[in-house]
């Protein structure tokens, strides 16, 4: 069954600032700018959606000619297209320029100065810096940042920061506290990129838009809530990073803690930055703390080893580049989380994450208790429960099951969904990293997440790393193309529960 979208009244399309502005990307070289920033900045280019008084400068340590890096630019924005033939306009990528630099040496900050003093009427700008680098880079790049003179102008300045932020509680917190010595809290955008996608976005607005939904949305209607981040490849290129992140921090510290405030936040007072971020830090800061114990029973690390991933064998995480051949890191994660309010009391959020799993998969699921009476007899033993489910990624749609009768003479119950799919809508919708580019030059903070916030989570996850940080573990404990280990099966069946998939 599917819903019909009817439009009271016509969308005002994508609006974005007129203001230009010249974008500096450190790590402009790297795998991040060319899979996200590079094909992300063309598309928006090719809707119209940048100011074409706009620049950008990329600054990495590898040796690079001018047109080396356009070349690099194209290349980039090709394979985003993955195999359609694709013509970049030249006067596109005359907006780029390129510098080479050591960010642990603080190289070439000359350059960048010159770079952006050349700008004629250069008040009008906006500067973003944009960090699409490792973590442990951000350092420097701020001491970097803070010795510019930036020609002595007064200019609105931003910066944009990746995940993760920080490795911990402390050091996230020192972090902000380089950071705010640079830039106020309003210039800093700590991006997500899963609060970019269309149905993210659409939770608050599914719940606080309907009021047919938002007066079951607590623990008297809702049995449990599941929230699943699966991927089907590995760490591909990345096993440096994975030694040091793992999934606790890849993807549980940020991605999953903003999906689990985003389900069981209260109302905003409206839909400003400030007041919807208020909203999720009461939500991190109600998250139980977990005893040793607790932890023992209710949350599961795995990681995987060889198996088959659409019939062809893989290779085991331990045999992954720049993986150590003993490692214990984390590459998959379920837990039971609780969340300490009145609306949420005593409602488990079961939450999993993992690589090299059995689908790319990425949903959450709004379980509704089941009618307490069996008013059609027996034939209704097996009657399912209602469920809302958000899905985020292979597709973007909402889908609500609902019991229905079967056509025929006995009761017999026969579940239907409702959906709603955003593929099938005649618009335009831009990918996360475009939204969240619009975004930031547009100067709206919503998406983005706040100091405080970033600490919050952090405080969340750090016992659950000194927990397993304890434990010798004996990987690799699933089959690549599984879902994980037996015991995130088990997490929810000793609940009288199951996963959704």
């Amino acid at each position: 069954m599917d819903l019909e979208m009817k439009t009271l009244c016509e969308p005002d399309g994508i609006e974005v600032n007129t203001q230009p502005f010249v974008l500096i990307i450190f790590g402009g070289g790297g795998d991040l700018s060319q899979k996200k920033l590079l094909p992300s900045l063309y598309n928006l280019f090719k809707l119209n959606k940048l100011n074409n008084d706009s620049y950008i400068l990329s600054y990495g340590k590898k040796e690079r000619t001018q047109d080396q890096y356009r070349e690099l630019v194209k290349t980039s924005i090709e394979n985003s297209f993955q195999g359609e033939k694709v013509r970049i306009e030249d006067s596109f990528l005359e907006k780029f320029s390129y510098l080479s630099g050591d960010s642990e040496k603080l190289e070439e900050i000359d350059e960048i100065n010159k770079y952006i003093c050349n700008f004629e009427g250069i008040k009008k700008y906006q500067i973003i810096f944009y960090l699409a680098t490792p973590p442990n880079l951000a350092k420097n790049i701020l001491n970097l940042i803070q010795k510019l003179e930036l020609c002595d102008k007064h200019f609105v300045k931003k910066i944009v920061m990746e995940k993760p932020f920080g490795v911990d509680t402390e050091s996230a917190a020192k972090l902000n506290k380089n950071l705010n010595e640079i830039f106020k809290e309003e210039e800093i955008y700590r991006i997500d990129h899963y609060l970019g996608k269309e149905t993210v976005q659409n939770i608050l607005f599914f719940r606080f838009g309907n009021s047919i939904f938002e007066p079951l949305w607590n623990r008297s209607f809702i049995d449990h809530i599941q929230i699943t981040a699966a991927e089907n490849i590995g760490i591909e290129s990345r096993g440096n990073f994975y030694e040091k992140a793992g999934v606790l921090k890849d993807i549980i510290q940020n991605h999953m803690m903003q999906l689990i405030a985003l389900v069981a936040m209260e109302p905003p007072a409206n839909f400003e930055a400030d007041c919807i971020r208020d909203e999720k830090v009461k939500i991190f800061k109600s998250i139980s703390n977990m005893t040793d114990e607790y932890m023992s029973e209710n949350l599961v690390l795995g990681q995987y080893g060889t198996g088959k991933i659409n019939g062809e064998n893989v290779a085991g995480y331990r045999d992954e580049k720049n993986v150590n051949s003993d490692s214990n890191t984390g590459t998959f994660f379920s837990g039971k989380f609780h969340v300490d309010n009145w609306r949420w009391a005593g409602v488990p959020f079961y939450v999993r994450a993992g690589k090299r799993l059995n689908q790319k998969l990425t949903e959450i699921v709004i379980t509704f208790k089941i009618p307490p009476l069996k008013l059609f007899g027996n034939a209704c033993r097996d009657m399912l429960a209602n469920e809302l489910v958000f899905s985020i990624q292979p597709e973007e749609k909402i889908s609500l099951s609902i019991n229905m009768k079967y056509p025929g003479m006995e009761n017999y119950p026969h579940p239907v969904e409702m959906n709603f799919n955003y593929s099938k809508l005649d618009t335009i919708s831009l990918t996360a990293y475009e939204r969240l580019l619009v975004d930031c030059i547009k100067g709206d903070l919503t998406l983005f997440s706040r100091q405080d916030g970033i600490e919050e989570m952090w405080r969340v996850l750090d016992p659950i790393v000194a927990y397993f940080n304890k434990i010798n573990f004996k990987f690799p404990n699933y089959s690549a193309g599984s879902w994980g280990p037996e015991k995130s099966k088990l997490l929810l069946e000793k609940d009288d529960r199951k996963w959704r998939i």
